[in-house]
C-alpha cells in the first residue's frame, strides 16, 4: 500500500524536512507542505473580511481536495501601529480564539497561533503576551474517509463550506476596545478519489 510523503532537500542534497503520515488515508497535499515551510507562498487569498480594528485576510492552502487530503486555512490579520490583541492563555482579557464551526465532511485539528510577545502595561505594572504587526493564525483540517462519504461525492465532487468566527478583543496605548469577532469561512471543493487502476504492465506482481 503506497504511503505517499515528501522530503525538503537542500541545493547541497541534504534532507532538511520531512512530511509522513502514519496513517495512509492521511494525505499532504504539494500545496500544504509549502504552506507549512513557506507560509506565504504556499496559500492564496481567498477572501477579505471587515473587521473592526484591524484586516483580516481569509488564506488556505488548497482549493480542492480529495477524503482524507489535509488542508491548511489561515487568518491572516493585519493590525495598525500600537494595536494589539491578547494571545491565547491571557488572563483578564478576550485572547484571540479562532472558532470554526464542527462540520461533518472534515476533521478540525488544533489551531496554530505565533509565538507571542510579552507586552508591558506602565499603567497598571502588568505583564501580558499579546500579537501585533501582521501574523497568521492556521487551522488545519483532514477531510473525512468514511465510506459513506466518499460514495456521496458522485463524479463531480461537492463543495464544502467550512465557518467559523474570529474571537478577540484589540486595544492600543490608551483604550482597550470591547471584546468583538468577526465571520471567517472557506470553501473546499472535494473531488472523488481517482479508483482507475493502474495499467496491466506496470502493476505491482
Amino acid at each position: 500500500m503506497a504511503r505517499p510523503g515528501y522530503f525538503l532537500i537542500d541545493t547541497k542534497g541534504e534532507i532538511r524536512e520531512k512530511f509522513f503520515e502514519a496513517k495512509y488515508r492521511e494525505r499532504l497535499s504539494g500545496s500544504n507542505v509549502i504552506a507549512k515551510l513557506f507560509p506565504e507562498l504556499g496559500e492564496e487569498v481567498t477572501n477579505t473580511v471587515k473587521a473592526p480594528h484591524l484586516q483580516l485576510m481569509l488564506e488556505q492552502s488548497d482549493r480542492e481536495a480529495f477524503p482524507g487530503s489535509r488542508i491548511t486555512l489561515t487568518a491572516v490579520l493585519r493590525l495598525p501601529p500600537d494595536v494589539h490583541v491578547y494571545a491565547p492563555g491571557t488572563k483578564g482579557y478576550k485572547p484571540i480564539n479562532l472558532r470554526i464551526d464542527p462540520v461533518s465532511e472534515v476533521q478540525l485539528k488544533t489551531v496554530v497561533y505565533p509565538r507571542a510577545k510579552v507586552l508591558y502595561l506602565e499603567a497598571i505594572k502588568e505583564r501580558v503576551p499579546v500579537f501585533g504587526g501582521t501574523f497568521r493564525v492556521s487551522q488545519e483540517v483532514q477531510v473525512a474517509t468514511a465510506p459513506d462519504f466518499s460514495n456521496s461525492l458522485g463524479a463531480d465532487g461537492k463543495i464544502v463550506t467550512i465557518a467559523g468566527k474570529l474571537e478577540y478583543q484589540a486595544c492600543d496605548s490608551r483604550i482597550c476596545f470591547l471584546p468583538t469577532s468577526a465571520p471567517v469561512q472557506w470553501q473546499l471543493k472535494v473531488l472523488p478519489l481517482d479508483r482507475q487502476r493502474a495499467p496491466e504492465d506496470i502493476r505491482h506482481k
